[in-house]
């Protein structure tokens, strides 16, 4: 099991720099989990790239699609008190305390890309490269 942010999902999906090692988590765990924010977090980048980077809305809703298989079956909904409670402990906005409130609720660490949240909460998030082991 591999409890994920929108960075990573869109690294997944998005060709980038971090897509090798993304994928590469994939492979050694398909069994994916997050907060239902992650595809709205996702509708917003793509909305992004489809108006200052060209991305076409055929390809937005391609890699929309894609997400939801990898992710749907792994959805979770963090309580709202728990993430308030989440967010102050760990002075991080409310949207990243969510992701913590799933891992710490699953017991395994948010793979996230964002290193200030790493740095805001260490015991309970991991970098894509620890992740994957490179």
């Amino acid at each position: 099991m591999v409890v994920v942010d929108c960075n990573v999902l869109a690294q997944l999906l998005i060709d980038g720099v971090e897509t090798p090692r993304a994928r590469a988590l994939l492979e050694q765990d398909a069994d994916w989990h997050s907060d239902a924010l992650v595809l709205i977090e996702l509708c917003n980048v793509l909305s992004i790239a489809m108006r200052t980077r060209g991305l076409q809305a055929t390809s937005a809703g391609a890699v929309l699609t894609q997400a939801q298989g990898v992710i749907e079956a792994g959805l979770h909904g963090a309580g709202h008190h728990e993430t308030l409670d989440m967010a102050a402990r760990h002075k991080v906005s409310a949207w990243d305390a969510r992701y913590l409130v799933i891992a710490r609720d699953l017991d395994s660490p948010l793979v996230t890309g964002d290193a200030r949240l790493r740095a805001a909460a260490p015991k309970l998030t991991r970098s894509l490269a620890t992740a994957v082991g490179y």
